[in-house]
């Protein structure tokens, strides 16, 4: 659809592409831009002033606003883009700006980008990612072309694991925590040692007392950034074992899991929630 609106030169002024993060929102937005921005007669041509520019980062027309160490996009780089976006373009016939998750932009910058989503610049092309687009104004949402990007296949992640030589000891369940985003199969496999060791409690909680469970369990006492994916996969290895066995207990287990996530999302002291959430499911387990 995009490769026609370049053909065409039929773009609108504003894009919203939603989907997970680590999915290629990111790489495909930056690769529609080239496009655009190209001058060549098939485009990207990959010969002419503006892609060369592009593959060299240093392309004048073209930006990424991200959010910045305190993880928000403010207002001060809402206002950059504006001024920059008032410019003429330098290279090419178009100007294009991404903004990454956009979805942490503060009231006050999502505010003044509304102002421009409003009346762009004829010239002007900006394209919202996000992985959450509740977190958006509903007024900017309306002004934006949206594009879903669905998930990936585990088939596809798999073969592209397996091209980059990623694929050494990643199990099927590891490949259904993925959510179809090659990106977040990439950093499971950085952190595939977490993913055993979890495997390992699971396999064994049936056999072990609760304080020989707290002991083997420090995986999920030291992993408080990384909690959410390891009690996720847990989930799914809980909710393989109720297909294949059709026991009422592995259900029961998911619900313990639920509730421990919703105690560490609202800020619950983690070691006891941790504590607590092992006890449950090696009552219902053992």
């Amino acid at each position: 659809m995009l490769s026609l609106v370049v053909k065409n030169n039929t773009y609108v002024h504003s894009y919203l592409f939603v989907g997970k993060d680590g999915i290629g929102k990111s790489l495909f937005a930056t690769e529609f831009a080239k496009m655009l921005l190209c001058q060549g007669q098939q485009r990207p041509c990959n010969r002419c002033k503006s892609c060369v520019e592009f593959e060299a980062k240093s392309h004048p027309d073209f930006l990424i606003i991200k959010p910045e160490e305190e993880k928000s996009i403010k207002i001060e780089q809402i206002r950059y883009l504006q001024e920059k976006i008032a410019e003429k373009p330098v290279t090419s016939l178009k100007k294009i700006y991404v903004i990454e998750n956009s979805e942490t932009m503060t009231r006050e910058a999502a505010n003044s980008l509304l102002k421009t989503l409003e009346e762009p610049p004829e010239y002007a092309v900006i394209i919202l990612l996000t992985s959450n687009e509740n977190k958006l104004l509903t007024t900017i949402k309306s002004r934006c072309m949206k594009i879903n990007f669905a998930p990936l296949q585990e088939e596809q992640i798999e073969d592209y694991l397996k091209q980059n030589d990623k694929a050494a000891n990643i199990t099927p369940s590891m490949l259904k925590n993925s959510e179809g985003s090659i990106g977040k199969a990439l950093k499971i496999e950085e952190e595939k040692e977490q993913y055993w060791q979890i495997e390992t409690l699971m396999k064994n909680i049936k056999d072990k007392n609760i304080t020989q469970i707290w002991k083997e369990a420090e995986v999920l006492y030291q992993a408080k950034e990384n909690i959410i994916s390891l009690l996720d996969y847990i989930t799914i290895m809980l909710y393989d074992n109720l297909q294949k066995q059709n026991k009422i207990c592995y259900a029961k287990a998911i619900q313990i899991v639920e509730k421990a996530k919703k105690r560490i999302l609202a800020n619950a002291n983690y070691d006891m929630s941790i504590d607590f959430l092992l006890l449950k499911l090696w009552e219902e387990l053992a």
